[in-house]
């Protein structure tokens, strides 16, 4: 028997492992089970090599919980211990890397260093008094060495009991770790951390993982199904994925991989962090913000690279060189597999847009490089339901929408429905209006304005339909300026409320009589305002314009009636021009309603 002091000169080394380099607990499973799956591949390494003569059999892991003992073995016929490599890989505790690791984070309550420690297996001291370890190396002649620990400093060798190649981790969890001496829970981390090991997992006698996922396998030998079965073991509940990119990279960078486009509508918060990370098919985080750009969150799927840096947790990714390398490259892909969809198949990719335009719109605004290839593919869908890519869209636009300053007004609206009659009179004149009823359509406009410079964007009721092209023309006035001046005080007067700026204007007879209208700047900005949380321009009231078409045939009518007459023809002018803009509501849209109903 031996016994001796983990080379460590500290006698604080496990409360630091506890409190600051593993303070989720719950990883110490992902950590024993990885390096019983590092036993096996080493094995199977060296057998490879021809440096190992024996039988490997079936290299496994078994994972073993007595409640009433309260005790969790790992067990697996990997490449196994002697005495002195105990010594070497776990007293000494990576040597004399563990001493400077501590004297520099002792005091640390965030431990960002890279993980070159080897202080994995020392991660079963968060939930265990006692620690053994039972194992038999592979090499000829080895004796079996047994080594506990009571998570001091101090530990003690003796000869062990093991009769075939391996190791055995046995933990005796502590009263403050219980949940961890459930099969529920233990079940529930295997299934989170160690689901895709490449080592097959028995708990409870059953095989508890998929040691060859599908990234790890070769794209030509997959189907349609085995992607979208892939995606349903990754989220049951999901509708099915509308496409996938394979990843399998090998230079600059080890990267494999399989990012699912999912049905994305309007609730992005909901759609992010559904990316999983694995090193070497061990699962680290769905955390991905530090390797993917905010709109790659969007996406699904996994990601697997041993390129990545982490710190000695595998809790977060470090600042690396690797990192910007391996974002701009998923980005790449991303964009080619987006446009070579648009390509081959226009068609079905029309069908999948109401899905894929929050994300490509959200890349677009988020990265240059990305909004670069994706203005080719991104699409608009006309008010008559047909799609046309933005260039086609402004080409559309240009036959018939060109102002005086020989820019091309991009007409859109925001909801097909609340703006109906605009719409409707705007292509009454042969205006092309685009529907932006999108969660980030309001960014949209300003995104063309500033890389489209032949065009300004204009919300179809941001002015009477024969001011929104604003040309160069003069319509002469059916009212006199006496006329004109009276009519407009006389509906100042009635509707008395600052929110309405009564304006006259000589339209098309045609046109409508009245007309309620919001600017585009100043709703721009109050859009702007309320995203912000009113912090760059304060809460921002709501200011419209009323405008009264002096050509109208009512125009003339109105000024002729009686005071008591056209003030209860203005009044209901007024309501009905608010409830075709959607402002009349509460109690004005209730007595409204009342009166109309008793006029029956």
């Amino acid at each position: 028997m031996k016994k001796g002091h983990i080379s460590v000169n500290t006698e604080n080394i496990f409360p630091i492992i506890k409190k600051f380099l593993y303070s989720d607990h719950e990883i110490f499973l992902r950590e024993l089970v990885s390096n019983a799956t590092d036993a096996c591949q080493k094995l199977n390494s060296l057998k490879s090599m021809g440096e190992y003569k024996g039988e490997l059999g079936e290299l496994k892991i078994s994972i073993a919980l007595d409640e009433e003992k309260k005790t969790l073995t790992i067990s697996d016929n990997g490449i196994g211990m002697t005495a002195e490599e105990i010594e070497k890989y776990i007293n000494q505790l990576a040597f004399s890397g563990a001493e400077e690791f501590v004297e520099k984070y002792k005091d640390k309550t965030d431990a960002g260093i890279i993980g070159h420690f080897g202080l994995g297996f020392y991660s079963a001291f968060m939930v265990a008094d006692t620690v053994e370890i039972d194992t038999l190396s592979h090499a000829d002649g080895s004796e079996a060495a047994h080594w506990t620990c009571d998570g001091s400093t101090n530990y003690k060798i003796t000869k062990g009991k093991r009769k075939t190649r391996g190791t055995d981790i046995i933990l005796h969890i502590n009263e403050d770790s219980a949940e961890f001496g459930t099969k529920i829970k233990i079940q529930s981390l295997l299934d989170k951390y160690c689901r895709f090991l490449p080592v097959s997992i028995e708990f409870d006698e059953k095989v508890v993982n998929n040691t060859k996922p599908l990234w790890m396998r070769t794209p030509s030998e997959l189907t349609d199904d085995d992607y979208i079965s892939f995606y349903k073991e990754l989220y049951p509940m999901a509708e099915a994925p509308l496409f996938w990119i394979h990843l399998n990279v090998d230079f600059p960078f080890n990267l494999t991989g399989i990012l699912y486009f999912p049905k994305i509508k309007n609730a992005i918060e909901a759609e992010k962090h559904k990316v999983q990370l694995y090193s070497n098919q061990v699962y680290v985080t769905d955390n991905v913000k530090d390797i993917m750009p905010e709109y790659l969150m969007l996406l699904h799927g996994v990601i697997d690279s041993p390129d990545i840096p982490l710190n000695v947790s595998r809790s977060s990714l470090q600042a690396d060189g690797n990192v910007k390398k391996i974002t701009g490259h998923i980005s790449k892909k991303v964009a080619s597999k987006l446009a070579d969809l648009f390509k081959a198949d226009r068609e079905d990719f029309e069908t999948k847009w109401e899905f894929v335009d929050v994300f490509v719109k959200y890349g677009m605004l988020s990265e240059e490089k990305f909004a670069e290839k994706a203005k080719n593919f991104c699409l608009v869908h006309n008010a008559d339901g047909k799609y046309h890519t933005i260039q086609e869209f402004i080409d559309l636009s240009k036959t018939n929408q060109v102002n005086k300053d020989k820019k091309t007004v991009f007409l859109y609206a925001n909801s097909k429905e609340a703006e109906f009659a605009q719409i409707k009179e705007a292509q009454e004149r042969g205006y092309a209006v685009a529907i932006f009823d999108g969660v980030l359509d309001t960014h949209i406009t300003g995104y063309l304005e500033q890389n489209f410079e032949e065009i300004t964007c204009k919300r179809v009721d941001a002015a009477p339909v024969d001011q929104l092209v604003e040309k160069d023309e003069e319509t002469a006035n059916a009212l006199s300026e006496d006329e004109t001046k009276a009519l407009q005080e006389a509906f100042t007067k009635q509707i008395a409320d600052e929110t309405y700026e009564v304006k006259t204007e000589a339209l098309s007879p045609n046109s409508s009589f009245i007309t309620v209208t919001e600017d585009e700047f100043m709703r721009r900005m109050q859009e702007m305002s309320k995203m912000q949380g009113n912090a760059m321009f304060g809460a921002m009231p709501q200011k419209f314009n009323f405008i009264v078409n002096t050509n109208h045939p009512k125009a003339k009518k109105f000024l002729a009636e009686k005071p008591k007459a056209q003030k209860e023809k203005m009044s209901k002018a007024f309501r009905l021009a608010l409830l075709a803009k959607g402002l009349l509501k509460g109690e004005a849209l209730f007595e409204f309603l009342k009166a109309e109903e008793n006029n029956l």
